[in-house]
């Protein structure tokens, strides 16, 4: 009689479990000469040797498939037991899985074409309205690659527009002054990552988020970086975070030329990157428009009703 002792190690072991240990009853009862007991992440089992070594690829399977796609079902476990495709292996195209199991995926022609290009060049612009999923999509394309192991990091920044006087009226330490920049990127990786993973990512450094500023003097290496809402920052700015590119990297930078806040007087780094670098080899851009928008129907109302209006006052 052998005994062993599998360590579930980075996923939620309750996922696995399920509800009131639901999965692992059905898990049980498909491997009747074993005796199993979890406790925490550790699943202790004894019994018939050759048994047990089908059970452990059994967990594997079913780990690597949480692992993927945040999610398994009764039914999940039945199809990767008989050896069977599960219905979220017979969904194409997909970047990664929300922590809910929503498959995210490119949802628009152009949303399609800033994932090529992503997967062709070292370095992205992706340009258009708010809505159309810059950021989002962005950051799933990051998720992936850390998952998939082809970069070891992710390293995220805004630029702190308002980083004069009124951030020095923010409450608390310089974190806290700059979270509020950072939220909109904090909401992305929530949506991907569990909590307590995403929370262990980010204490080990493994999911970077500064603002811009912090980006002086560093070489980027082995890691996806994106840089949000790149139209509100200054040329040289820009020109800094550019090179800060180093080897086994690729870079996203998102903006949207129709909310420039910087003073009138201040030209935004993006409008003079995207004239100075176009067709340059290695360098994606993909251009969003109205159309790729997929928040509420309200979004591109609202986008279309400004866009009239500038040309009226045009």
């Amino acid at each position: 009689m052998t005994e062993k002792h599998i360590v579930l190690e980075d996923i939620d072991p309750v996922m696995l479990y399920g509800v009131g240990n639901g999965h692992l009853q059905i898990i049980k009862s498909l491997y009747p000469k074993l005796r199993v007991v979890a406790r925490g992440n550790v699943i202790r089992v004894l019994g018939d040797s050759d048994e047990m070594e089908r059970f452990e690829a059994c967990i594997e399977q079913i780990r690597q498939h949480v692992l993927k796609y945040n999610t398994v079902s009764e039914e999940d476990i039945l199809d990767i037991v008989n050896g069977r495709q599960t219905k979220a292996d017979a969904v194409k195209g997909v970047v990664v899985y929300s922590i809910s199991g929503r498959p995210i995926k490119g949802r628009s022609e152009n949303q399609q074409r800033l994932i090529e290009a992503f997967e062709q060049n070292d370095m992205v612009f992706a340009v258009g309205p708010a809505g159309t999923g810059k950021t989002y999509l962005s950051i799933a394309l990051a998720v992936k690659a850390l998952k998939e192991k082809t970069a070891k990091k992710i390293i995220l920044s805004r630029p702190a527009v308002e980083a004069g006087e009124k951030l020095g009226f923010l409450p608390g330490d310089m974190k806290d002054k700059i979270d509020p920049y950072l939220q909109p990127l904090y909401d992305a990786l929530e949506d991907m990552l569990p909590q307590v993973k995403l929370q262990d990512m980010m204490e080990k450094h493994v999911i970077q988020i500064a603002p811009l500023a912090f980006m002086r003097g560093r070489t980027l290496s082995d890691a996806v970086v994106i840089l949000d809402e790149a139209q509100n920052t200054t040329p040289q700015q820009l020109r800094m975070f550019l090179t800060r590119m180093g080897w086994n990297t690729k870079m996203i930078i998102t903006g949207d030329m129709t909310q420039i806040d910087l003073p009138n007087s201040q030209k935004s780094g993006l409008v003079e990157a995207l004239r100075i670098l176009s067709g340059i080899e290695g360098i994606g851009v993909v251009e969003l428009t109205k159309k790729d928008i997929v928040r509420h129907r309200l979004v591109t109302r609202i986008v279309q009703a400004y866009e009239a209006d500038e040309k009226n006052q045009k």
